[in-house]
């Protein structure tokens, strides 16, 4: 993909850090951690600077949103805390992050309020649904007529982010526009999805059993879409994957050109 002119402002997205311990056993540290291929997908599909604030806490949204032009939330080994809309934990050998949980939904929030572009994906799509409302199965393969639809078994990650089946799109969606039509190929790499859509999210995508694959904000203000599926995998050699982080990267530089110079 071609990159912006020299002297074109950079957009910054935000993306918040996952919460893990690394390391062998007995030796295990607390990290931040943001995938490569999040961030690289910014960088190059979006056209945007990704920036992290590492401990951000919900308090401090007020005077770090201001700063970026976009955020995203991403995918993550993690689970959202399903305290958050009235279940207790299935099974208990799920990661969950619950310092994620403590600042993304609310950050959904503020970007909602104030107009920031919002793009979610896997993770950052079931936060935007809980956020607003909306509940999530907790193990999609045991629900009674819905598909599995976890990574598949395979030796390399090209294989894990491998096409697995087709979404049926609303022909009258951006998303329909990005896909150059009303059917596409994507991966799947999910335990969880959307049980009860949140009121003020509008359904664009399905997956053949009927799981919701995508949404958009109806009454957002600029970009706020989110899908279940991972479109950053190597975005540049999809032109669907590709049109949606460009149109992600270009409300991104809307907001920066509207900002005043040296905020």
């Amino acid at each position: 993909m071609s990159l912006p002119p020299l002297g074109t402002p950079t957009p910054l997205v935000w993306m918040p850090a996952d919460h893990r311990l690394l390391g062998a056993d007995g030796h295990r540290m607390p990290c931040l951690v943001l995938g490569d291929k999040y961030a690289r997908a910014v960088k190059v599909g979006a056209h945007a600077q990704p920036v992290m604030f590492p401990l951000a806490q919900a308090s401090q949204i007020p005077d770090l949103l201001p700063l970026v032009d976009g955020v995203m939330l991403t995918g993550s080994p993690s689970n959202v805390n399903p305290s958050h809309f009235g279940e207790t934990v299935t099974d208990p050998s799920l990661p969950l992050d619950a310092e994620r949980d403590g600042l993304t939904l609310a950050l959904v929030q503020a970007c909602l309020a104030q107009g920031v572009p919002l793009l979610g994906v896997c993770r950052g799509f079931q936060e935007i649904n809980v956020a607003l409302g909306g509940s999530l199965h907790q193990q999609l393969h045991r629900v009674p007529g819905l598909m599995d639809h976890r990574e598949p078994d395979g030796p390399s990650l090209d294989d894990h982010y491998a096409p697995a089946h087709d979404i049926h799109i609303d022909p009258g969606s951006s998303l329909a526009q990005w896909a150059g039509g009303t059917t596409a190929r994507v991966n799947s790499l999910h335990g969880q999805g959307i049980a009860r859509l949140a009121d003020g999210l509008r359904a664009v995508a399905h997956a053949p059993d009927g799981v919701v694959e995508a949404f958009e904000v109806s009454a957002a203000t600029t970009f706020a879409c989110a899908v279940q599926w991972h479109p950053e995998w190597r975005c540049w050699e999809n032109g669907f994957y590709a049109a949606i982080f460009k149109a992600f990267g270009d409300a991104c530089m809307e907001r920066r050109r509207g900002r005043p110079k040296g905020s």
